[in-house]
């Protein structure tokens, strides 16, 4: 299976973000609307002017809006599966670091790959999975050198 279908990257043009920011704030109330009306409900019903029937996701719903956020800020994005599998550019691309590195770490067992003739290939998940525990040992020192500076009585 190629990854081609995950490389699209789509970027708003300025009539794309004038219309998310027209359209966001209308959807938002609608969620909003509906978290009040059905608490535990997980799906929302339209009717169009026909009579038509429309029933999605409230889950649908709410994805939609974080990308029409992201559109009305005017950034460029791609939809992913959390399963996806992601070549080592990929990846690297996703945490900002060289693909030599990426490989550093795949190969430290940092990250779990599988490989797939003689391409490494990395879950996406796998991915975030990683972000978010080095994410959180960047604010851990971060806030342990705020301590030090406080007690040093450095003026932070």
């Amino acid at each position: 299976m190629t990854n081609r279908q995950y490389d699209n990257v789509f970027s708003p043009t300025e009539h794309d973000i004038d219309l998310a920011r027209t359209g966001l704030p209308i959807l938002a109330q609608i969620l909003g609307r509906h978290k009040q009306e059905h608490d535990f409900d997980e799906r929302i019903e339209f009717i169009d002017e026909q009579g038509e029937q429309i029933v999605l996701p409230a889950s649908a719903l709410e994805l939609l809006k974080t990308i029409l956020i992201q559109m009305a800020q005017g950034n460029a994005m791609t939809l992913m599966p959390i399963h996806a599998e992601l070549t080592t550019q990929q990846a690297a691309d996703i945490l900002n670091v060289s693909r030599p590195y990426l490989v550093k770490l795949l190969e430290q067992g940092d990250i779990p790959f599988m490989k797939k003739g003689a391409h490494r290939r990395v879950r996406f998940e796998d991915i975030q999975t990683y972000k978010a525990r080095i994410d959180s040992q960047r604010l851990e020192a971060l806030d342990e050198l705020t301590k030090q500076a406080q007690e040093l009585d450095m003026g932070y």
